[in-house]
């Protein structure tokens, strides 16, 4: 007979047995492989001949490299002690030499250390969320890990961990979840994390460590690997070749997450949201076993070449039994990123108005360079989908005035934003870029013709970044329209080139896929000479937005570029913007938006935000983070709710802050058109 060993002494042997396991594991990070020293010795050599600053990789450099990699595995403190962190800090000094003679032991050395690290903690996890807690003692739990030490023993890790693990239980419990069924969901998170992390692949820890050190530089530098580079091109074209289904990672299963209209997917209407795909062919009879595969990994399994066949086991959602379905791949168009237009009658949202606005939006600025280069003629590019609504909505009537809409839109392609600007005037400099030795040249639009003549208001927030404030700052400095929005846009005045690594490797007559450097080259500069850099294009009249009060500007990231100047270069003045009309476009707006009830509601969340914004540690204890919860549930459900219908409902909704801009916009014309007053 066997006897039941103690909880004392099982949790011991397991314990024991994940080290014995982590150390087993762990020893495929012990070293890189070969290539990757040849991989390392490149980008060394491309980041200083190449990047904006020309800096060789020096102390300093090596610093800031180590800084990153830790934080990339452990930005929380949760996981590694001071003497840990003491022990990788000994290379700050030495890195550097090390790095540019290909030699990347450290990173691996780093990462079996947290994978040893992780696997004491999660041990320790599966521990506490079976202990009892009193949710009656009033105790915080810090949760800005820039307010926190490293912790000096695993007292005090453990301590942070209890007390993490009580706050996970004490939101469930809020959401009136049985404490059995809240304990499963936690011990499922906690094994799932280690699951993960271990299923991490060597040239993803390569990835990292390389990324730390290029983002030592500036933070938009970074380096892809192959399977990156490979989102990346396809993230670039807006197409790829699939089911048409967007996936997430979910208690261990590849779950449906969307359906996207018109692919593969959506025509065979089987696959539904919420299915599980636990297996995967190319054959029926070569289905392999995905059920806790790493999501990227299955992504990679059901792409392929349109017209190939691909054999997904589902378990449909609410069902115990699985079906095998035999989908044929097609081009899927990521058409959420795509440019879309609408004319908006402004009388239907505004009574007492008259006028039609033209709404553009423009989620990012893409092209299709692999389209272009093999001489597509219909290869995508965000001009040419502003031209095609610009004529549908002169075919539709025409506008009074255009509202482009760059709220969100990171950038992308430069020659986008360089073309996009040729629409709306007629030629001369777009932007000025200055390179690695100070040389400034200008980029111009050399095209005479102009698709919209009309009044132009261009929309903003601190998310619009990169060629979205080349076109804001083409559109102020030209004098040929309004900006609206927050303060100012992002605040990123730099250009990246993705360089392939490979091609380095041309003289010994080999052309491998080692991935891909993205390497700040150049700095952009307004025609009026200033940088965009840090402090973005500023909007001539600002609404109220809780954005504009985040962390979210380049100015708030880790080893940001400094803003300087250049000589303006020659432009027109178009004049359709004189200080006079914004000075009255702004005292028109602010009255509206002081006598408006969602605007005021809008202040009153920016004021609870900054006070918030102040705290660095959230109760313990039921009873308070109770009436916390009920205070901020209404609102989060409202931003839950407003996310969903901008995804799935009309382009520009009827919202207090649409129709402000929407108002705005007529305000202009009829500043531009001489009737507007004073009065409201």
């Amino acid at each position: 007979m066997f006897k039941t060993p103690s909880r004392a002494a099982s949790t011991a042997t397991l314990v024991a047995m994940c080290l014995a396991g982590t150390a087993l594991l762990a020893q495929q990070y012990a070293a890189p492989k070969p290539e990757f020293t040849q991989i390392t010795k490149l980008v060394c050599q491309m980041i200083e001949k190449e990047h904006l600053i020309r800096s060789p990789i020096n102390d300093v450099i090596a610093g800031r490299t180590v800084d990153h990699f830790i934080k990339e595995l452990d930005p929380q403190k949760l996981y590694f002690l001071q003497s840990d962190v003491d022990e990788f800090n000994q290379v700050r000094t030495t890195l550097d030499d090390s790095v540019k003679q290909g030699n990347i032991d450290w990173a691996y050395s780093t990462f079996k250390r947290y994978l040893e690290r992780l696997t004491q903690r999660m041990a320790e996890a599966e521990r506490l969320v079976d202990a009892t807690y009193d949710f009656t003692v009033k105790e915080t739990m810090v949760y800005d890990a820039k307010e926190l030490k490293w912790a000096v023993d695993d007292a005090e890790i453990n301590e942070r961990w209890r007390k993490r693990i009580k706050y996970d239980l004490l939101l469930f419990r809020l959401e009136k979840l049985p404490e059995e069924e809240a304990k499963k969901k936690l011990h499922s998170r906690y094994r799932n994390i280690k699951k993960n992390m271990f299923q991490t692949e060597p040239e993803d820890i390569l990835e990292i460590f390389l990324s730390s050190l290029t983002s030592s530089y500036d933070p938009h530098s970074s380096y892809m690997s192959p399977r990156s580079e490979k989102e990346f091109r396809t993230v670039m074209k807006l197409s790829l070749d699939g089911i048409g289904a967007a996936l997430k990672s979910e208690d261990g299963f590849t779950t449906v997450a969307q359906i996207v209209k018109g692919g593969a997917a959506s025509r065979d209407g089987r696959l539904k949201v919420k299915d599980r795909i636990v297996g995967v062919g190319q054959k029926a009879e070569e289905i392999v076993d995905v059920v806790d595969m790493k999501l990227s990994n299955v992504v990679d399994m059901i792409r392929g070449e349109r017209g190939t066949k691909v054999f997904l086991r589902i378990m449909p959602d609410g069902a115990t039994e699985t079906k095998v379905y035999e989908i044929t791949r097609d081009k899927v168009e990521l058409k959420d990123q795509e440019v879309k237009g609408e004319i908006i009658d402004v009388s239907t949202r505004i009574p007492g108005t008259r006028g039609r606005v033209g709404i553009v939006h423009i989620p990012s600025f893409y092209r299709d360079f692999q389209g272009q280069e093999s001489g597509q003629e219909d290869f995508k590019s965000t001009t040419r989908d502003v031209k095609a609504v610009l004529k549908d909505f002169a075919a539709k009537g025409g506008v009074d005035a255009l509202l482009i809409d760059l709220r969100f839109n990171g950038g992308g392609a430069l020659s986008e934003a360089i073309e996009l600007s040729g629409l709306f005037i007629d030629e001369g400099a777009v932007v000025q870029v200055k390179d690695q030795r100070g040389n400034v040249r200008h980029l111009d639009d050399e095209d005479t013709r102009i698709d919209f003549n009309g009044p132009l208001v261009v929309v903003c927030n601190r998310l619009a970044a990169s060629a979205s404030e080349i076109f804001a700052g083409v559109i102020r400095d030209y004098q040929r329209g309004i900006v609206v929005g927050d303060t100012t846009t992002h605040g990123k005045g730099t250009v990246q080139s993705v360089m392939p690594v490979g091609k380095r490797l041309f003289d010994l007559g080999q052309s491998p896929d080692r991935g891909a450097l993205k390497l700040t080259i150049n700095q952009f500069y307004r025609v009026n000479g200033d940088s965009t850099q840090k402090l973005g294009v500023p909007s001539d009249v600002v609404l109220p937005s809780l954005l504009d009060h985040m962390d979210l500007g380049e100015a708030s990231l880790d080893n940001v570029m400094a803003f300087d100047r250049v000589p303006p270069a020659d432009h027109k003045n178009f004049r359709a913007v004189a200080p006079a009309t914004v000075s009255l476009l702004r005292d028109r707006s602010k009255a509206r938006v002081a006598a408006s009830k969602e605007f005021t509601e809008i202040n009153d969340n920016i004021n609870k935000y900054l006070s918030r914004k102040k705290r660095k540690s959230i109760s313990l204890n039921e009873e308070e983070l109770k009436q916390e919860r009920l205070q901020e549930e209404e609102k989060t459900k409202k931003e839950a709710d407003d996310q969903t219908d901008k995804a799935d409902g009309p382009l520009f909704p009827s919202e207090a802050y649409n129709n402000e801009l929407l108002a705005i916009t007529l305000d202009y014309v009829s500043a531009l058109n001489g009737t507007l007053t004073a009065k409201k």
